[in-house]
């Protein structure tokens, strides 16, 4: 399907689309302002995570790990309930815990109902959160601080013995005894000892001193002024958005659901016959044939000169002479299309008569303003000739053969009308278009002008048409634009095909993308 034929599509289901996204955004702006307005509050912390001592590089891994942990925590049950219960809240709040991509900082958010809530849970989050970082480092046993600190004290008290023990030795012996030589070598020795354990004692200390403020309150929470739900703006934004969504998925079921034909490919594509001709749609009277016997130039008039063109071939003798012309049903305009196309022809300088060939419901006598006394009827039962039929017109060259006295229309709940007796007369109108003298008539009009037209009832609601087409050259098929039903064109196409029509053609009546096109035409020439 092409692009055109979507756009096409939506432009006629227009009003599917605007219905349905106006429907679904005052739906979501009735939503949004009948809501619970929910606030906001957040804080920002920030954790070390620092893999072990002060001079160790970062581990991502352990980091990504940690930063995991602590978001467990602050969205965790236990951490909730200490919350409800050391706030007494009513109500339980909505906790996420955010880990800002790239950074050592998590943000802590915090929904409720009430602002001050909002901001006194994610206050206590946060200091929840660092109680728990402490007593995870601060362990139940004794510290390595503790153990260093003995270890520097008892070996202090040792040094500070060989010492005294040295001084006492040189005073008795002299430097140069050999026991004074060991004893210096083992105050060396214990010094070196000590001077290990200081530096392990200050780098423990200041790691658990790290370690015991590993997370830390970076932006504290702050009372909301306005809440966060529901974002009335976005809310009908995406309103709008969803409307047009669906409108377009609805207004595409109700296209693949619609029976209607809307352009000339699905006519052609449903009755594979050519599309010969496009009528627009004209504003006024359907009867109203003085469109193209005005004598000025009108752009409407290309329609019917189109047409005359594409059904009469100029200049070949093989051209088509005898048409009938009909309808799928009732109301297609058929009978204008045929006093018009009449008209054209009559222009061009061609003979053309129109036979109303519609015994129940005539109506070329009402278009042409001629009497129906005679006619039709009145050479189907041999009482009079066609000579004595045929009426002139005001147009040059136009000849038209009325029904004559009509059969009696069929008008639902009409007295002293029978079902039996309406049967009678329909199948009597049927008999007398299927004699052999419809044939000779045919043949002696074919004989007499240039084009013969057959108004013909629609092909659904009598056969007058199916009998008639076997007789002419050509079947013109009138085909109302988005009003036509498939279904009922396919029956059509059934038919024509079961009477051995000899060809067949569509013309498309009512069509206002070529009234368009003609109005655009019109303002260019004015």
């Amino acid at each position: 399907m092409e692009l055109r034929t979507y756009i096409a599509i939506l432009r006629r289901r227009k009003w599917i689309i605007i219905l349905t996204t106006v429907v679904v955004t005052l739906l979501a702006a009735l939503l949004s302002y009948l809501a619970t307005p929910v606030y906001r509050s957040s804080t920002t912390v920030r954790v070390a995570t620092v893999g072990g001592g002060l001079t160790d590089r970062p581990d991502i891994r352990y980091s990504e790990r940690l930063m995991n942990t602590y978001s467990q925590i602050v969205t965790s049950g236990n951490t909730l309930k200490t919350i409800v219960k050391e706030l007494d809240l009513q109500e339980v709040p909505t906790i996420n815990a955010d880990v800002v991509l790239n950074t050592e900082l998590l943000k802590i958010l915090v929904e409720a109902t009430d602002p001050q809530v909002a901001r006194d849970v994610a206050e206590a989050t946060a200091n929840i959160l660092i109680q728990t970082s402490r007593d995870l480092y601060a362990g139940g046993g004794q510290s390595t601080l503790d153990i260093l600190n003995r270890q520097l004290e008892q070996t202090e008290q040792e040094l500070t013995s060989l010492r005294s023990e040295y001084e006492k030795l040189l005073a008795d012996k002299g430097i140069d005894s050999p026991d004074a030589t060991a004893l210096e070598q083992s105050i060396e020795f214990k010094q070196r000892t000590y001077n290990t354990l200081l530096e392990q004692y200050e780098y423990t200390r200041l790691n658990e001193a790290l370690l015991d403020n590993a997370v830390t309150v970076i932006e504290p929470a702050t009372l909301p002024k306005r809440p966060a739900k529901p974002r009335i703006p976005v809310n009908i934004a995406l309103g709008v958005i969803i409307g047009i969504m669906g409108g377009v998925v609805l207004a595409m079921v109700r296209e693949n659901l619609d029976t209607k034909l809307y352009t000339p490919k699905q006519v052609e594509s449903t009755l594979q016959l050519p599309v010969v001709g496009r009528i627009p749609a004209i504003p006024g009277s359907v009867t109203d044939f003085e469109l193209v016997s005005h004598n000025s130039y009108r752009p409407e008039m290309e329609a019917f000169r189109r047409l005359r063109i594409a059904l009469l071939t100029e200049g070949s003798e093989e051209a088509s002479h005898t048409f009938v012309i009909t309808s799928a049903e009732p109301g297609d305009g058929k009978s204008t299309v045929v006093a018009n196309l009449a008209v054209s022809i009559a222009k061009s300088g061609r003979t053309v008569v129109v036979v109303d060939t519609d015994l129940h419901m005539p109506t070329q006598h009402q278009i042409f303003s001629l009497e129906n006394d005679r006619g039709l009827t009145t050479i189907l039962t041999r009482q009079a000739n066609v000579a004595g039929v045929v009426q002139t017109t005001l147009i040059p060259n136009l000849y038209v053969i009325t029904s004559g006295p009509t059969l009696p229309e069929y008008i639902e709940g009409a007295p002293g009308l029978a079902p039996a007796a309406l049967a009678d007369q329909l199948m009597r109108g049927t008999e007398l278009l299927g004699a052999p003298l419809m044939g000779n008539l045919v043949n002696e009009l074919r004989e007499t002008y240039d084009v013969v037209l057959f108004d013909t009832p629609a092909m659904l609601t009598v056969t007058d048409a199916a009998v008639l087409a076997p007789l002419v050259d050509k079947v013109v098929l009138v085909v109302v634009s988005e009003r036509s039903q498939r279904d009922s064109l396919f029956i059509v196409r059934e038919q024509l095909a079961n009477v051995n029509a000899k060809e067949a053609v569509v013309v498309i009546n009512q069509d206002r993308e070529q009234a368009k096109v003609y109005r655009k035409a019109r303002r260019m020439i004015v």
